[in-house]
């Protein structure tokens, strides 16, 4: 199955280290940061299973809710949480799904044969609360993901919807925002009352 952008996120029910999940219920009224692992106990992954965690705190002040998906069994999974708090100093609350039979790696599309016919590569989907796919980022299984950039981007769609505004390259909070060539200098002048830089027509930068 291939998900686009603006997609509804397929919903499921499967077991996880927190019970079974039904995702959309799961989810409610929050931002979800659903990543896959290719398998327990594999180091690169390990790694990133204790970052998530020791940035609990950030996720929840952006009201996102992360969940983690590996090809293994709840056993191994809890197994594994133990190993991964003892080598990172974390402490994983968020739930792992056990997709052993790859239910949810297929419906995600999950499993690149050019990587493994088996293990699932490091996915990325950010999914909003009305359930829409938001962005999707695929690393390879050798390569750990930018933590920093996951929480940008997060930032940045959630400063866009507030702001109806667009992103320059490598924006972070605090930076100038772009406003987009559908609104009109007219209706931009409620919309952005701090007035504005046109460098071109339609290139106008805004603070918020």
């Amino acid at each position: 199955m291939s998900l686009r952008l603006g997609d509804i996120a397929p919903n499921f029910t499967i077991d996880s280290t927190a019970g079974e999940i039904n995702f959309h219920d799961w989810a409610g009224d929050s931002w979800v940061f659903f990543f896959s692992h290719p398998a327990d106990f594999t180091p690169v992954c390990t790694t990133e299973m204790g970052r998530t965690a020791k940035l609990a705190q950030e996720f929840a002040a952006r009201n996102v809710k992360p969940l983690g998906l590996s090809t293994d069994t709840v056993e191994e999974h809890v197994k594994w949480i133990k190993d991964i708090n003892d080598t990172q100093g974390s402490d994983v609350q968020f739930p792992i799904l056990a997709d052993a039979n790859h239910k949810v790696a297929e419906l995600y599309d999950m499993i690149h044969p050019g990587e493994s016919e088996t293990a699932t590569v490091r996915s990325v989907f950010i999914i909003d609360p009305n359930k829409k796919i938001r962005l999707t980022l695929t690393y390879p299984m050798a390569v750990g993901r930018n933590f920093d950039e996951i929480l940008r981007v997060i930032d940045a769609l959630q400063t866009a919807d507030k702001n109806r505004c667009a992103l320059p390259a490598d924006w972070q909070k605090g930076d100038d925002v772009i406003i987009p060539p559908s609104i009109s200098n007219e209706e931009a002048k409620g919309l952005f009352p701090n007035g504005w830089n046109e460098i071109r027509p339609y290139l106008r930068t805004t603070k918020l």
